[in-house]
């Protein structure tokens, strides 16, 4: 008789969820995938307390204490937009409803484009992070690559890698090549943009330590190392959820490294990078997915 491993319907990043979702917005009516996702996402909130108690971490970090109302109301927030963001993720690489994308501070990144030295973007697990890499597409016209962690299932893993390259995207797992690196290097230098996230700092990686709404916060030195040797310039962006297919990047000022730069130059530009961070998590505090 066949059956379903409990761990894999308790864990909604399981590869058995995953192509639950893409058989429901390949094949279900329009009302279920616009409507249905933010439910799932609060039947998961219900079910596991340890992340419900994370997110509630992070609203306080960002929020402060509140009301408990207020909290639980905004913890049910960023379930329902986790769960929204995931199923349009996967909703874009099926090709049935197009992406509406639009940029605040875009100027920042045609200057750094410019000078012909490719960009490193620098972002965060917010709402469309997972489609960052098309809305880059939208003003970028050369090669987009995202950098990401290894999902803790390979096999769900392959299939949303397998969705992001339908829409053109290069996706780059941290971990998978001890020379990886020096491939990224290779992409700047023919201009492309290489998107990588700086708010989890995956194991084995050096970070710096840095300050986020006043509490100690760790950044990981990757982006800022790359974009050091590669002499691009870091672009802080975060996106957010506005709506069904609906998404907005916001660019902040970039951020240049010198070649070699020093331990305080490092710590300085990592400093730079989350209070840009914070301006966007005031804004939009239910917007982050940070669930670690």
């Amino acid at each position: 008789m066949w059956r379903i491993p409990v761990p894999d319907l308790l864990r909604p990043d399981s590869a058995l969820w995953r192509k639950a979702m893409l058989a429901g917005v390949q094949f279900g009516p329009e009302a279920w995938v616009r409507y249905s996702p933010p439910l799932f996402g609060l039947a998961f909130g219900a079910v596991l307390p340890e992340k419900r108690e994370l997110v509630r971490a992070n609203l306080r970090r960002v929020l402060g204490p509140r009301h408990p109302l207020l909290e639980l109301a905004d913890v049910a927030a960023v379930f329902r937009n986790y769960a929204s963001c995931l199923t349009e993720a996967l909703l874009l690489g099926t090709g049935r409803y197009p992406l509406a994308s639009r940029s605040r501070g875009v100027d920042n990144y045609f200057r750094c484009a410019a000078e012909g030295k490719g960009v490193v973007i620098a972002t965060a697990h917010t709402g469309g992070w997972e489609v960052a890499g098309p809305v880059l597409r939208g003003v970028h016209a050369g090669e987009v690559v995202v950098v990401m962690a290894p999902e803790r299932d390979a096999r769900a893993r392959a299939l949303q890698d397998e969705m992001r390259l339908r829409t053109g995207v290069k996706v780059v797992h941290v971990g998978d090549d001890p020379l990886g690196a020096i491939g990224l290097l290779h992409h700047l230098k023919r201009g492309a943009v290489v998107a990588m996230q700086m708010d989890r700092v995956p194991p084995g990686v050096r970070a710096r330590t840095v300050q986020l709404f006043g509490a100690p916060w760790d950044v990981p030195e990757g982006p800022l190392q790359i974009a050091a040797l590669s002499g691009a310039p870091v672009l802080p962006v975060f996106t957010r959820r506005i709506g069904f297919m609906e998404y907005e990047a916001i660019a902040s000022a970039p951020i240049r490294l010198p070649r070699r730069p020093s331990p305080s130059q490092l710590d300085a530009a990592a400093q730079q990078l989350v209070t840009a961070f914070e301006s966007f998590l005031r804004d939009h505090p239910t917007q982050w997915f940070h669930f670690v």
